[in-house]
């Protein structure tokens, strides 16, 4: 079964259980809003992956820097989030990494991600297997208590060195002293210009390489052992395509949604309203759970 939401327009997550049952993907037949029926569904499901997009952090008051008003001073994140952008101006692109774990601090996890993580916890004990697969780079699931979760966008709060390759957690604030104060979102902000020696450094000895987010960014592709796990190929929004591929093979598929998506008549389920509302009650414990 898969569980897919979305809770503002583009913004996706899906939960999935890797069980096959008699049901075949109708691609015109409009689906079922049925709560009951779909934890029927979802009891029976012993391998379950839960998919999350940026919809889940929104709930949380997490920018997603999209659509109408979605800017960084006069930026979207499209184009400070790119090699390119990196390699032209790596103080203007750490000052809006800088805000944004910034902004993080004040955040907290949503019921949608405490949802997730009790259903986590109590199937674990069943002997049932649940792993999140999220997009976004806040954390909040880990904050949530989730055991099992693959960032496959990366994280925040942890760098990349550029020189050496070391991956690092990393959860200082500021990151590096010449961050601190900056990365006001304001549009008539003026630009850090730090210069690049200034910029967070690889700690390692004998590296001090530049450090960089280590986040996806645009242009670039994920890493191929977390495409093994998705189970989908390396496209840009590979957790996109992952609920309607695994419908078409036969596995039931819920969309939690504000509103119906152009994948929407591919699934068996589709329920509507913010996630921090109606997933809860959908994973819930299940009255034939003996634990």
């Amino acid at each position: 079964m898969i569980v897919r939401q979305l809770t503002r327009r583009g913004l996706t997550s899906h939960l999935c259980a890797a069980v096959r049952l008699n049901w075949s993907s109708p691609k015109m037949a409009r689906p079922s809003s049925n709560l009951a029926e779909f934890r029927e569904d979802f009891a029976k499901a012993k391998h379950i992956a839960i998919i999350t997009g940026a919809g889940v952090s929104a709930e949380s008051g997490v920018p997603t820097f999209r659509g109408q008003g979605g800017y960084w001073r006069k930026w979207q994140a499209q184009d400070l989030a790119t090699p390119e952008a990196f390699s032209r101006d790596p103080s203007l692109v750490w000052e809006f990494y800088h805000y944004r774990r910034e902004v993080m601090r004040s955040k907290m996890p949503n019921p949608a991600h405490l949802a997730i993580a009790e259903c986590e916890s109590r199937l674990s004990k069943q002997g049932r297997s649940v792993v999140i697969i999220t997009q976004n780079i806040d954390e909040l699931h880990h904050r949530a208590g989730s055991k099992h979760v693959y960032e496959i966008h990366g994280s925040l709060f942890k760098t990349r060195c550029m020189s050496c390759g070391e991956v690092k957690a990393n959860h200082k604030s500021p990151i590096c002293p010449a961050l601190e104060g900056k990365g006001e979102p304001d549009p008539s902000a003026k630009d850090a210009r730090i210069p690049v020696e200034n910029l967070p450094r690889c700690e390692r000895s004998s590296c001090n390489g530049l450090l960089r987010p280590h986040v996806v960014w645009f242009g670039e592709t994920l890493d191929s052992d977390i495409l093994t796990a998705v189970g989908t190929s390396s496209i840009v929004y590979p957790a996109a395509m992952f609920a309607p591929q695994v419908a078409v093979r036969g596995v039931p598929v819920a969309e939690f949604n504000m509103e119906s998506t152009p994948a929407t008549m591919r699934f068996k389920y589709h329920f509507e309203g913010p996630c921090g509302v109606i997933l809860p009650p959908a994973l819930e414990r299940h009255e034939s759970e003996i634990i």
